[in-house]
């Protein structure tokens, strides 16, 4: 693939986000994909009640009289348009491209061909996808999964997409086979949140309302960028700032979507000057953030600034994280944050200030090494002020993928709690498998050394997403047998088994006919809201299945002549007719469903329970919030060395490249460009606009990590912190290097050197 951008732009960055141009933008691309008829019935229906929960971010809707006609943002509407395209991939298609040429184009040219409209097979030594009917297909994985020593010898991916009742019904076919392979997304995002928080408020999720972010007196975005990764959190933020809110940004990049607001839906917004969001912004150095907070903690405690009643009552490990702050070494915070003491300070003073703080972040600070310290970090800011469980104050992870917090509340973990597997248990009456399985990074590893032999993905572009690319690419292509559920081409459809499959799936914009009739899934959103989602257009292709068609296939066809297994015994079919029957099994397996089917069904859907946020009750181990004291460390780097964070452009969603621009940092028609500050680039010896090959540096083995020609730009980042796009620079992450207690990849840093190359591609 190659790797030469000759249209390549850049120019200034953007000081503002949304306005006039996002509309335009959103509607061109929709149109050009969708034409017009079908733009104008498809958004209006975008996260409406009637209407379809977008396949992009988490972020959750506004009570339903509070909600927008265009209740969506640009990146939604891409994402809508990516779905809802008229192009085609069918059978034709894939008898004139080989896989060899399709690995010749990148990810961009192979998600604008279009859906794929039939399932289709590689054979053993074959070199195209060939049509093969559902029926062989089903009996094709059943036959590998049957073949199998142990059913631990296959891993079940699962990504953000699938609904409530699919990860249900794939959780349930997982665990009846015997295994809790059960990888998911999470694991590679914000699985360093779940672990943090579960350790220390006894729930691994966020404990506010969207009506907390309002009535909030202070916001804290750490790690972050709202305008790109979660847009309709900009529309939040300009409510809490009309109502008093100050706004805190933590961040090494100042971020358009942080700095002003211009809302399209608005007067202010399309003549006026929009709304300046960040009251105070910190250009963090990557990774620093677990030493910004513990000087935050520092200060709170050295001015008293602590809500004694709550800490007395609702926590425990208190003195002992106080004593270990007052041993602050503040020449060692300045070293790792880049921060002055008086930026510092300043942030602490507007949390001492506020008497009701939401906590907000996301990647950026779940993809470092020491990510759960950091967060137990924040968590205890947030203790000391008592800003748990009441109105206007709260933890708030914010999520990448549309249902990614619901597939892990459906079950889809590799570490199920007791519980949960005990009400399946009861339920199905069948024993669920009790060992705990491989999370992503296992799973690549058990590929790769064949200890696992078929792998199954529920959606998503695992190759693409996952750290290491070529080690994940090589353990893929060691698989027996490797099975995508999927709407649209990606590289994972590439990089395959001996034996490869693509069933293709309906979409979020589709209707849902089953033998019962029309369904309806669910999602729950960053806030733990649970709401329905109905598609209205006709599916893509007459041969499309939904999810759970699909997985209720799989696993008739797996546990068929299995007489008295306890697969076997559950009636998939009536699953897959009703899923209402899908709901009702819910009810009584997983906590907090209670009248699920009726509580759904009104417009605005349910909240599930938390504890702390919804009574001050913390169902840790020790029936309290914990505060967590432990040592502060940081990265070691090498002279010559940057840290790197790899990060999204505004024209994508995660492994979904919409386009080639991202206008809010100036760059047009290409993505390999690595954002350097001007202090570095002159210390390197290079110069702007210089094409480098990115080279990573892991002490854990001696493999050399390369991503080739980037050009280099000049930017406004911390001095010793770099940025660059994935997946393209994937490739550098080891996947070995991850965090502790999570397992997650350090997406965000990661040490690489700048090489300049010996020929600019550009001379051309």
């Amino acid at each position: 693939m190659g790797h030469d951008e000759p249209d390549l732009e850049v120019g200034p960055p953007q000081d503002h986000a949304a306005g006039t141009r996002a509309v335009a933008i959103s509607l061109q691309q929709a149109v050009k994909q969708m034409g017009p008829t079908r733009t104008a019935r498809t958004l209006s229906r975008l996260n409406q009640v009637d209407g379809f929960d977008c396949m992009s971010c988490a972020w959750p809707d506004p009570d339903p009289e509070h909600r927008h006609t265009a209740e969506f943002c640009e990146n939604g509407a891409k994402a809508v348009a990516e779905e809802a395209t008229l192009k085609r991939v069918g059978p034709k298609f894939f008898a004139r491209h080989s896989i060899g040429e399709l690995e010749e184009h990148d990810e961009f040219w192979l998600g604008k061909q279009g859906r794929i409209t039939h399932p289709m097979v590689k054979r053993p030594g074959g070199t195209h996808y060939e049509p093969i009917s559902w029926d062989d297909a089903f009996a094709l994985v059943a036959e590998h999964l049957n073949a199998l020593d142990s059913p631990d010898e296959a891993v079940f991916y699962t990504s953000g997409r699938a609904s409530n009742e699919a990860a249900f019904a794939y959780q349930l076919f997982v665990r009846a086979f015997g295994t809790n392979n059960l990888p998911d997304c999470s694991n590679m995002c914000h699985e360093s949140t779940g672990v943090a928080l579960g350790d220390a408020i006894g729930i691994g999720k966020g404990s506010v309302h969207l009506t907390d972010l309002y009535a909030a007196e202070l916001i804290v975005i750490a790690g972050q960028n709202p305008g790109t990764n979660h847009p309709r959190m900009l529309t939040a933020l300009e409510i809490a700032k009309k109502r008093g809110a100050r706004i805190l940004t933590i961040n090494p990049l100042r971020e358009a979507g942080s700095t002003n607001f211009r809302n399209p839906q608005t007067p202010r917004g399309v003549i006026g000057h929009g709304t300046d969001l960040t009251d105070v912004h910190l250009p963090i150095k990557l990774n620093g953030d677990h030493a910004l907070f513990r000087a935050i903690g520092h200060l709170l405690v050295e001015w008293d600034a602590i809500d004694h009643e709550f800490v007395a009552a609702y926590t425990d490990g208190f003195d002992e994280w106080r004593r270990e702050v007052a041993a602050l070494d503040w020449a060692q915070v300045e070293e790792l944050t880049g921060l002055s003491r008086d930026q510092v300070t300043e942030a602490a003073r507007m949390i001492a200030d506020s008497k009701a703080t939401v906590y907000c972040w996301a990647m950026g600070l779940t993809q470092h090494r020491n990510s759960v310290a950091t967060l137990r970090e924040v968590v205890n800011v947030a203790l000391t002020r008592g800003d748990i469980g009441k109105p206007g104050a709260g933890l708030c992870p914010v999520r990448g993928h549309s249902n990614v917090q619901g597939d892990r509340t459906m079950g889809i973990w590799e570490k199920p709690p007791p519980a949960f597997l005990d009400a399946l248990a009861a339920e199905f009456d069948f024993e669920p498998p009790r060992a705990h399985g491989f999370d992503t990074v296992e799973a690549i590893e058990a590929l790769a050394d064949g200890r696992a032999k078929v792998f199954i993905a529920l959606g998503g572009n695992f190759v693409q997403a996952a750290p290491d690319t070529l080690v994940t690419r090589e353990a893929m292509g060691r698989a027996e047998l490797t099975v995508q559920v999927s709407t649209k081409l990606n590289r994972s459809h590439l990089s395959c088994g001996r034996t490869a499959l693509i069933l293709p799936t309906i979409g979020r914009t589709e209707t849902d006919a089953q033998a019962g009739g029309p369904q309806f899934v669910t999602v729950e959103d960053s806030m733990s809201a649970v709401h329905a989602s109905r598609g209205r257009l006709a599916p893509a292709s007459p041969e499309l299945r939904s999810e759970v068609a699909i997985v209720t296939g799989l696993a008739e066809a797996t546990f068929r002549g299995r007489d008295g297994h306890g697969g076997a015994r559950i009636d998939w079919a009536g699953l897959r007719a009703d899923y209402a029957v899908i709901r009702d099994h819910i009810t009584r397996v997983v906590p907090g469903f209670e009248a699920f089917e009726e509580r759904v069904q009104t417009k605005a859907g349910f909240t599930l329970p938390h504890p702390p946020r919804d009574g001050r009750v913390f169902p840790t181990i020790t029936g309290k919030a914990r505060f967590a004291a432990g040592p502060l460390v940081g990265l070691d780097v090498p002279d010559g060395h940057l840290v790197l964070q790899t990060l999204r452009s505004h024209d994508q969603f995660n492994t979904t490249i919409y386009g080639l621009d991202d206008r809010y940092r100036g760059i047009k028609n290409g993505r390999r460009v690595v954002f350097v500050s001007r202090q570095d680039i002159e210390r390197l010896g290079l110069t702007d606009g210089q094409y480098v090959d990115l080279v990573a540096t892991w002490d854990g083995d001696d493999r050399e990590r390369r991503a080739d020609s980037f050009r280099v730009v000049e930017y406004a980042t911390p001095v010793g912190s770099a940025a660059a796009y994935y997946p393209e620079t994937n490739p550098l992450v080891p996947l070995g290097s991850r965090a502790v207690g999570s397992n997650t990849p350090t997406s965000k840093s990661v040490l690489v050197r700048l090489v300049p190359r010996a020929e600019d591609p550009m001379s051309n």
